[in-house]
């Protein structure tokens, strides 16, 4: 449909994946930029109705005051990274799209995000009831103001501490009387998700926080008629893991030990320096070898902040292997790449991606998605060739 207007609604909008993601899409629409690393852009997508640059009109949450043009302005000057003229070129549409950022929360993000915190209204809700009706009131302006047929809502914010989740989670009346009675039991990111499925939009978490995945936010996506998905995006050293343990399992090598070790120092990598919401990313980075090779190896993952690298990141992996005759190898990898450059594409194919399936009816967890995140909802499959014949299996049978 030619005149169709979607929203895309960012968690975390005025971070460097999320403003990364908003100049690509301006750039996109001003013909400034070609589409290499959209996977969307691929000729396996060619007949698919999927929306175009000119289609979208962005907003989103952040609990800082900033804005696009001096997020990519910071990154540009920080990471070397965009060209000074590209941002010149957009800041028209980055300040249009801006001015529909609102203020997030920080109820139940954790220690280490709340520091972040410098806008005051990311504080003045007090439980989990009325930041929802708040965010679901930010929603639906947004989509009336804008006149949009469909609003797709993406959390690309920073990662919170493990939650644990209990029996209040297990359904959705029992979620329901727990919302109604004032209990702390969901954390930001789930109360931005609740807020999306409860109107009855796609949400998608490319983090690794809680979001949609317990049973009461899956049971209100069925309800809802809608879709959501996740979790965790896969761009670096993760991707590389699932690339390359299929190879050591389909030519018989058995794997000793796998270590890789990740610094970077972007907001981020500040975040993730607390060990709490440390545990959270490593999680999500040391589950697959043992999926895709069958058998648990020696596995260690750690992430260190080193703040002078900004927003490139570096994983070094070590892989301890045998061989025939019992003979003991090794493979070494360095993965140097812009956290944010390597995300934002991702960002715009999985929102393309999530507002077709929408369109078509499609109800509950996008499995087709399962390449793009490391802890995929409803998929066990790790090999990243599996995950992405799922995708192609997808495109032929619409």
């Amino acid at each position: 449909m030619k005149n169709r207007r979607v929203g895309l609604w960012l968690i975390g909008a005025w971070g460097g994946v999320s403003a990364t993601a908003v100049l690509g899409l301006a750039a996109w629409k001003r013909n400034l930029t070609d589409g290499t690393s959209m996977v969307t852009m691929l000729p396996l997508f060619d007949a698919l109705d999927l929306d175009g640059p000119d289609a979208f009109v962005v907003g989103g949450h952040d609990i800082r005051q900033s804005s696009f043009v001096d997020a990519v302005q910071d990154l540009h000057r920080r990471s070397n990274v965009f060209d000074a003229s590209l941002i010149d070129a957009c800041k028209p549409q980055l300040e249009e799209w801006g001015a529909n950022v609102r203020p997030g929360t920080i109820l139940n993000a954790g220690a280490a995000i709340a520091k972040l915190a410098d806008n005051p209204e990311a504080n003045l809700a007090d439980t989990p009831r009325a930041v929802i009706e708040r965010i679901q009131a930010d929603l639906q302006k947004f989509k009336a103001d804008n006149k949009l047929d469909q609003v797709l809502v993406l959390n690309v914010s920073s990662t919170e501490p493990p939650f644990a989740i209990g029996e209040s989670h297990q359904s959705m009346p029992k979620f329901l009387r727990a919302l109604e009675a004032r209990q702390n039991m969901i954390p930001a990111s789930s109360m931005y998700a609740w807020a999306a499925i409860d109107l009855g939009m796609p949400y998608i978490n490319f983090t690794p926080s809680l979001g949609a995945s317990f049973v009461a936010a899956l049971e209100l996506v069925q309800e809802r008629k809608t879709v959501t998905g996740g979790k965790d995006g896969k761009t670096g050293e993760t991707l590389m893991k699932s690339v390359l343990a299929p190879m050591f399992a389909l030519r018989n090598f058995r794997i000793l030990s796998w270590v890789g070790h990740n610094i970077f120092g972007n907001r981020d990598g500040l975040v993730l320096d607390d060990p709490a919401n440390k545990e959270s990313k490593i999680r999500t980075k040391d589950q697959l070898i043992q999926q895709i090779v069958g058998y648990k190896p020696q596995t260690h993952v750690s992430i260190e902040y080193i703040e002078s690298l900004d927003d490139w990141k570096t994983a070094w992996d070590h892989i301890h292997f045998q061989g025939f005759l019992g003979t003991k190898m090794i493979m070494q990898f360095i993965w140097q790449g812009c956290d944010s450059i390597l995300a934002a594409p991702l960002v715009l194919d999985i929102a393309r991606l999530t507002l077709f399936a929408h369109r078509r009816g499609e109800v509950g967890v996008l499995r087709q998605l399962a390449c793009f995140f490391k802890s995929p909802m409803g998929v066990e499959e790790h090999d990243f060739f599996e995950q992405f014949r799922m995708l192609e299996e997808y495109v032929r049978a619409v």
